[in-house]
């Protein structure tokens, strides 16, 4: 016949370690996917426009972004006080701006390339002509949807 031992204590099992690296690395890999960095280093200062009437743009990755301001503090020395527009990570000219654009569209999806819209992004104080001069290039690279950068206007 079996002994039963009622005396002796049963201790706690060791919880397994074993998965933790795996439930890490799925971590990592999350929020490593789901994570959007800054793609762009603002080289001007804006402070967008309110305005009462806004829409959200739904697909960011077909919009391109032009920033329009006086250059930072720090960029005042070598490019002045004047306004600049800057596109990606680089002042352009207005000149320049149907082929930056252009290149742009070039370097996206051929099914999306219609669909391109170009967002402007300018300083409040930013003069219109300037305004005015990159919607005249961007007609020359046939990048017609523009939109403007605005934030809710606060009524009191």
């Amino acid at each position: 016949m079996a002994k039963i031992r009622k005396d002796e204590k049963k201790g706690v099992p060791a919880i397994s370690t074993a998965s933790l690296p795996d439930i890490i690395f799925m971590l990592l890999f999350f929020f490593m996917a789901t994570t959007s960095m800054k793609e762009v280093t603002y080289m001007v200062r804006f402070s967008v426009p309110e305005a009462t009437e806004l829409t959200k743009l739904e697909k960011k990755t077909l919009v391109r972004y032009i920033y329009v301001g006086e250059p930072r503090m720090d960029l005042i020395k070598t490019h002045g006080t004047e306004s600049r527009i800057q596109i990606d990570d680089e002042f352009v000219d207005v000149n320049n701006i149907d082929q930056t654009i252009t290149l742009e569209r070039e370097s996206m999806n051929e099914a999306d390339q219609p669909k391109l819209i170009v967002s402007i992004k300018a300083d409040k104080e930013t003069k219109m002509g300037i305004i005015t001069d990159i919607k005249q290039e961007l007609r020359d690279a046939y990048a017609l949807k523009i939109s403007y950068a605005a934030v809710s206007k606060v009524n009191d």
